[in-house]
């Protein structure tokens, strides 16, 4: 998609998160959006000088046509293998809206731990932290993960978990987010 300095007038009302409190709004029909990030099925936008973070069902609203969401169809029994490699692809989707960067490479996952229901469902918990502490926008992220990972046809149930310890910092960045970063 095209993110270029273009403003995009909102075709309709839509709801957004304050970034970085998180807090829940709704954008007006006709305000005037600058998409300045569109990563991981979501849309981080600046309006009347403020940044807000608009989900990707809401992307009619700024006049982009999305593809419906896949999952993985399972053929029978899935290996544990096969799940996990799944719920990484997708988290890998899930983004800082701050940060051009996925959260896996930001080291924001702190653990997934995969345990079976049956022989093709498994329970999925996700650790994670946030960049900062006080980051209003923790809830939002916690959500994206599930949402993602229960989109999986394998899953059935998943938690997640916002933790602080170990606190975040730059060493947990992988070397491809410090590259593009520019912290290399």
């Amino acid at each position: 998609m095209d993110t270029s300095n273009n403003p995009v007038s909102l075709a309709r009302d839509v709801e957004a998160f304050v970034i970085p409190v998180g807090t829940k709004v709704t954008l007006q029909q006709g305000e005037q959006a600058l998409i300045t990030q569109s990563l991981g099925g979501s849309y981080t936008v600046v309006v009347n000088g403020n940044m807000f973070r608009i989900e990707g069902k809401d992307a009619d609203a700024l006049g982009v046509q999305t593809a419906g969401q896949k999952s993985a169809a399972a053929a029978g029994p899935v290996t544990l293998e096969q799940v996990e490699k799944e719920i990484w692809n997708q988290l890998r989707t899930c983004y800082d809206p701050e940060i051009p960067v996925n959260i896996v490479d930001l080291g924001l996952v702190y653990d997934c731990h995969i345990e079976p229901i049956s022989e093709s469902s498994y329970r999925i918990g996700v650790k994670m932290t946030l960049t900062a502490p006080g980051c209003g926008m923790g809830p939002v992220l916690q959500q994206d993960v599930q949402n993602k990972l229960l989109g999986l046809e394998a899953v059935d149930d998943v938690s997640v978990e916002l933790v602080w310890e170990p606190p975040w910092n730059q060493g947990m960045l992988s070397e491809s987010a410090k590259l593009q970063l520019g912290l290399m």
